[in-house]
């Protein structure tokens, strides 16, 4: 009897156990299946400059396998806003990746006066770095000055290091601020006569050998070539005319009108730059990238790795042709093909439904204001000699001295301290009495100061975007709003920087693994997109973030 019960006893024992290690098999493969579950690759896409209106005005000569397939396959967020003022490239690019604004992250411009140092500093400009790939200053940058982190500096501590990221640009700051604190890489491009994608010694020493092929492939030289559209320029109804009055064009060359000799122009256009002012720049960028991704085998392994690609080309473009030109046009329809051909070697390499990406624009542009004011529309620009002479007459008459305002820039005004306290003034009643003074210019539309951004909470209108853009360390003491379409630029070409529509509203695409197909006219706002992908990823959301995860494009 005693046997019998240590028999049944034991198998008790054992199935329990055998149920428990099973529950227990599961459990595990439940977690790794879910592990596993995270994309490959997380591939950030900024087009600069892009307004949201490209996606459906150009939308005719898209292919199916670029932005058309982001639309078709994945989410797409029509009614995407900055939600800050300056809408800068630095900004912008920052925004996007720390789920925050210039209010938290610092970056309040792509230069901007230090109220400490007396100097006016570069958003990713670091004299405590050195160049790598080059001897240029062209090589000195880091990220430094960027206060808070990106998910993708969240990813890296999540994944204890392991999960990789890369930023790619032909702008510095396109590559760096993406890219984050804790990146593997961050590399741009160094045109001038050398033509060679550089990095700084923030990330490494050396460059790697699979970069120093690529300079010295010459793909960049391949590109300096004759630029014409890619269709049939008759067919280009989407855009004005080649020839008009509105755009730069290049030294060299009489007409801002098709085709260009890329080869012959590069000399008097600073000989590999010129690249950054055409579509090729895009293609060039495309070509890193993809070779980043070959020789980092980033999306190779279960562990996410983030990289951040922006094209910078499209801003060039715009600022010197205008917003409305067959140049801009063509720039789109080149981008496409290019996305295109990135998917394609993404859906080989990583796999198909292995990857995720979002595409957005670190801000939007307006069109030249002397197209706008030829049609009827009220725009201008702004005759900065004429407000500098009135400003400090009213300095000198009021105060006993202009010194008492140490810069102006960014469409902000420094107060100088030391002078006010020397002179036993107030500085609050200073701020103000400088603000109504500068209300009563032409083509100032409304003034704020400081002291109101730091007492008062604003939640809409335009006055929101400029407390959002308020860092009440690093900007000045009283802000400026223009008129709408009033600039202060060259009479050609297209430039950004307002909390109005045509700077603000920007595309924002989401594509791949765990997203869902649809649309939405529910408003969406920049710092919404690293919660989400944090969202994605079930990893921190970056320390300052302030934006929402938008759970309805998550899968």
């Amino acid at each position: 009897m005693k046997n019998l019960f240590a028999v049944v006893s034991f198998l008790l024992v054992f199935y329990s156990c055998s149920a428990q290690n099973t529950s227990i098999t599961s459990s595990t493969e439940s977690s790794i299946s879910k592990v596993n579950d995270q994309p490959k690759l997380i591939v950030g896409i900024v087009v600069d400059q892009m307004r949201y209106d490209y996606l459906t005005r150009f939308k005719s000569k898209f292919g199916k396998g670029g932005f058309l397939r982001m639309i078709n396959e994945g989410f797409n967020c029509k009614n995407n806003h900055f939600n800050y003022v300056p809408t800068y490239t630095g900004p912008g690019h920052a925004s996007v990746y720390t789920g925050t604004t210039p209010k938290y992250h610092g970056i309040i411009g792509n230069n901007w006066y230090d109220k400490e140092t007396k100097e006016r500093v570069y958003c990713a400009g670091d004299d405590n770095v050195e160049p790598v790939g080059t001897k240029d200053r062209a090589g000195k940058m880091s990220p430094h000055r960027m206060q808070t982190t990106t998910f993708g500096d969240e990813n890296r501590m999540f994944t204890q290091m392991r999960g990789k990221t890369i930023g790619v640009s032909l702008k510095d700051r396109g590559a760096i601020l993406p890219a984050g604190h804790t990146a593997n890489a961050a590399y741009w491009f160094h045109g001038m006569d050398e033509g060679a994608w550089i990095s700084s010694s923030f990330y490494m020493n050396d460059l790697p050998q699979w970069v120093k092929d690529f300079n010295v492939s010459e793909k960049a030289d391949s590109y300096l070539k004759e630029w014409n559209t890619f269709y049939d320029i008759s067919t280009y109804t989407e855009s004005g005319p080649d020839e008009n009055t509105f755009e730069g064009g290049f030294k060299g060359k009489d007409k801002a009108t098709f085709p260009y000799d890329l080869k012959a122009l590069s000399k008097d256009n600073r000989g590999y730059d010129i690249l950054k002012a055409t579509p090729y720049g895009n293609s060039l960028t495309t070509d890193f990238a993809i070779e980043a991704i070959k020789a980092e085998k980033l999306g190779q392994d279960e562990i996410t790795d983030v990289l951040a690609v922006s094209y910078s080309a499209t801003d060039y473009v715009g600022h010197n042709f205008g917003v409305n030109s067959k140049e801009v046009q063509d720039t789109y329809i080149r981008l496409d093909k290019d996305l295109e051909r990135f998917f394609k070697f993404l859906d080989e390499t990583v796999g198909e439904n292995q990857y995720t990406v979002f595409l957005t624009s670190d801000h939007g542009a307006v069109d030249v204001p002397a197209y706008l004011s030829s049609i009827k529309i009220p725009a201008g620009y702004v005759d900065n000699k004429d407000r500098k002479e009135r400003f400090n007459n009213f300095l000198t008459n009021t105060f006993g001295t202009k010194e008492i305002v140490e810069n102006i820039s960014n469409d902000q005004i420094f107060i100088n301290r030391a002078v006010v306290d020397s002179l036993n003034l107030n500085l609050i009643d200073v701020q103000n009495k400088i603000a109504m003074e500068q209300l009563g210019y032409k083509n100032i539309t409304k003034v704020y100061t400081a002291n109101t951004f730091s007492t008062t909470s604003f939640s809409l209108g335009i006055e929101e975007l400029l407390q959002n853009g308020f860092n009440q360390k690093r900007s000045g003491d009283v802000i400026l709003v223009n008129d709408s379409a009033f600039i202060s630029y060259s009479r050609t070409g297209s430039t950004h920087g307002s909390g109005l529509n045509y700077d603000t509203h920007v595309p924002l695409l989401f594509f791949g693994k765990g997203i869902k197909h649809g649309e939405t006219l529910n408003k969406t706002v920049i710092s919404d997109i690293a919660p989400t992908m944090s969202a994605l990823l079930g990893i921190s959301f970056p320390n300052g973030s302030t934006g929402q995860p938008l759970g309805f494009v998550l899968d």
